[in-house]
């Protein structure tokens, strides 16, 4: 049933290279999820997210600073190893200060044909964000106008956001099918299956997620163990997933930028496009680099926790993850002081120590299940 998203998820690369023969359109490269996907679609261009490996590597020391967090040295090594050969240009909306040295980076040292840098407002809850991150929308659509020579109409941008909302759409109601006691996939699954949306053609991705909803409702799998949550750095280490369930538990929901992070939220399609889609990233559910004055995510993370019904959630911080290390009290002291959910925190690097990591998870497993029996 999710062979297609694994197959994806595996053979991003080749997928991509196939896709350009297919189809002869360009290939882009985005750092971060605050990349407009929609402007992309409606010049008919393939947004393709750049992550990394999880391999130990050693050609990105001369580039970025070694304290620089190990997903962005990751996703450098990748271009300068050559995985990314295909793509036609790279572009970021501005994030944390580590991504953005990945771009600049790989902006210096990697030959592409088109790079921009999308200066998205960092003060997101200031009442001039979305009319700022507007004209800087018009801007970058200008520029990909010049790239590819081609006028993207009114109409093109309405068609980029019908395919990204649909996508957006249908991730969530799968992710509607996690609230059940006895979910209908694993949390692996649903992770393979949001992190292929970031790498294929969402149009491909959308049929075989309406396949997919047609099927999943009547699939049983065994009874689940604790229902967990995921939160924190972007995470699509796949090993550590199944570790986590290999011991008997579930991961019913997670908030992170390769999952919920990535596709809640649809764009309005009332009024101006480009206006819609400037409010549509600027509200959204933020990453913590964005997130101030006031730390609005939190209570997002609660709701979640709630709606899901959550017995312990696993804090994933990427190494380094400044942003993320500054949300942690916060996120800790309101799952566990106001909801009454324990929590364990892993700090991740490239690679992660499965034998440590399987150690403290069964530990944090051992104590949900002494605190289930009172």
């Amino acid at each position: 049933m999710f062979e297609q998203f694994k197959d994806w998820y595996e053979n991003r690369h080749e997928y991509a290279k196939k896709w350009k023969e297919r189809t002869g359109g360009k290939v882009i490269g985005t750092f971060c999820t605050y990349v407009p996907e929609e402007i992309l679609y409606a010049a008919d261009i393939l947004p393709v997210r750049i992550l990394g490996s999880h391999e130990p590597q050693d050609v990105s020391e001369p580039h970025i600073f070694a304290m620089f967090c190990p997903f962005c040295r990751d996703c450098l090594a990748q271009g300068l190893k050559g995985r990314f050969d295909y793509l036609d240009g790279i572009t970021i909306a501005q994030s944390c200060l580590h991504i953005r040295q990945t771009f600049t980076s790989w902006d210096l040292h990697i030959p592409v044909d088109f790079t921009y840098y999308l200066t998205h407002p960092m003060h997101i809850q200031s009442p001039r964000a979305i009319p700022y991150l507007t004209e800087e929308l018009k801007e970058f659509k200008k520029a990909v106008e010049e790239w590819t020579g081609k006028e993207i109409t009114e109409e093109d941008l309405k068609r980029g956001i019908e395919i990204m909302n649909t996508n957006r759409r249908l991730l969530q109601q799968v992710y509607e099918l996690r609230k059940q006691p006895n979910p209908p996939l694993t949390g692996l699954e649903a992770m393979i299956m949001v992190v292929s949306s970031q790498m294929v053609d969402k149009r491909e991705h959308n049929k075989a997620l309406v396949e997919l909803l047609e099927k999943l409702p009547s699939r049983s799998l065994d009874e689940p163990g604790e229902r967990l949550m995921i939160l924190g750095s972007e995470d699509d280490d796949t090993k550590f997933i199944a570790m986590v369930e290999d011991l008997g538990s579930r991961i019913v929901i997670d908030e992170h930028c390769t999952g919920t992070r990535y596709f809640y939220e649809e764009v309005n399609t009332n009024g101006d496009a480009l206006a819609s889609i400037a409010e549509r990233y600027v509200k959204r559910i933020p990453c913590p680099s964005k997130d101030w004055p006031e730390r609005t995510r939190v209570d997002h993370i609660v709701k979640l926790a709630k709606e899901y019904d959550i017995q312990g959630a696993i804090v994933m911080q990427m190494k380094f993850c400044d942003p993320h290390e500054l949300d942690t009290p916060a996120i800790k002291k309101a799952l566990e002081n106001d909801v009454g959910v324990p929590t364990i925190f892993l700090e991740f690097d490239v690679t992660v120590p499965i034998g440590q990591f399987k150690t403290r998870v069964e530990a944090f497993l051992e104590i949900l299940r002494e605190e289930d029996l009172f």
